[in-house]
């Protein structure tokens, strides 16, 4: 249990989430439903300053950055991190990474008698699920609720997560006004990329799709990628009107604030759900290699949006890493286009 602060003190919890992206903005809607419902506690959130942005916002939270590469390098440099969170004179430590790095701060936190709980990330289960032979394919615990667990162990047992979608209320960026200024036109967004090719969606087939909705009339936003994808996403700029690439062209504040105005987002199993979750977008995804059972689906997203097909050979990993071969054919190939489409249809798109 958290020991008590004077009633002049503000409680302070610190939490280390430092990566991934979407992992970061999965831990950030968790921590906004804790501060709502704990607001005499301050979370000190700790991760890399590119993330920081996903914290904007959320009354409560003081984010932290860490420099992992410069001032907070090696033992001497997490020591500093160390010294720098002692400073806010946290109750605890909810330590929802639990890598390397976060077990060396933890046991500093410890030895300075602060209680820490970290996450379990259930790997035994996550084997079992997918392992080739003799698998066990049911829902998981969702990684969300792994991390509340964290907070009701250091505790807040009370604590819920009412796993809905929040719509967030950002002020569009100037430049992006324009692409709004059509109110009959449904916004739809879609993040086609991801970083490994199990959980990616074969990109002539993404365009059967983005076609499909630009002949409906719809303004269609392609986020996520590097140079390579933004050359992809440039080109289907060019061959279907009604397309508009924001790769590369907002900061991620920025583009957290477009994404908040859609509609709906079509992702793969990627990190453009989470954001998307974050800002309390509906979200219809595509599973290759990975499977929503694992516990990664947007926090407030729903089953029946995931997009997939059933074979015994998924999921072949959690992370996509590893090639899916189905029937001959990686799993992605599986799901035809029209698959896509009639999903949108039903839901009048």
């Amino acid at each position: 249990m958290p020991r008590p602060t004077p009633m002049h003190e503000q409680a302070s919890i610190v939490v280390f989430r430092f990566s991934a992206m979407g992992d970061v903005a999965m831990a950030a809607a968790v921590v906004r439903d804790f501060c709502a419902q704990y607001p005499q506690i301050t979370v000190i959130f700790v991760s890399r300053p590119t993330y920081q942005s996903f914290f904007s916002g959320i009354r409560g939270v003081t984010f932290h950055p860490i420099h992992p590469g410069t001032d907070h390098r090696g033992g001497r440099g997490l020591y500093r991190l160390f010294r720098e969170l002692a400073a806010y004179r946290p109750l605890a430590v909810a330590d929802l990474h639990h890598n390397i790095r976060s077990r060396i701060l933890a046991a500093f936190f410890r030895l300075g008698g602060i209680p820490v709980q970290h996450i379990d990330k259930g790997r035994k289960e996550k084997k079992a699920l997918t392992r080739r032979k003799q698998r066990i394919l049911r829902p998981l615990k969702p990684t969300v609720e792994r991390y509340a667990d964290v907070f009701r162990a250091l505790g807040y047992p009370e604590f819920t997560l009412p796993a809905k979608l929040q719509k967030q209320s950002r002020p569009l960026p100037e430049l992006a006004r324009r692409l709004f200024a059509d109110p009959q036109s449904a916004k739809i967004g879609i993040a086609p990329f991801a970083q490994h090719a199990a959980k990616t969606y074969p990109p002539e087939r993404m365009e059967t799709v983005i076609a499909y909705l630009t002949k409906q009339g719809h303004d269609v936003f392609i986020f996520g990628g590097g140079a390579t994808e933004q050359q992809a996403a440039a080109a289907w700029e060019i061959r279907h009107p009604g397309v508009t690439s924001l790769i590369g062209r907002f900061p991620l504040q920025q583009e957290l604030d477009i994404i908040a105005h859609l509609d709906l987002m079509l992702t793969m199993d990627s990190a453009g759900m989470h954001l998307a979750s974050l800002m309390g977008v509906r979200v219809l995804s595509v599973w290759g290699g990975t499977h929503p059972y694992t516990g990664f689906l947007g926090y407030g997203q729903r089953m029946e949006d995931c997009i997939q097909v059933d074979h015994p050979n998924r999921p072949s990993s959690v992370y996509g890493n590893k090639p899916c071969i189905c029937d001959g054919k990686d799993s992605m190939e599986l799901i035809e286009p029209q698959l896509i489409i009639s999903r949108l249809n039903a839901l009048g798109l």
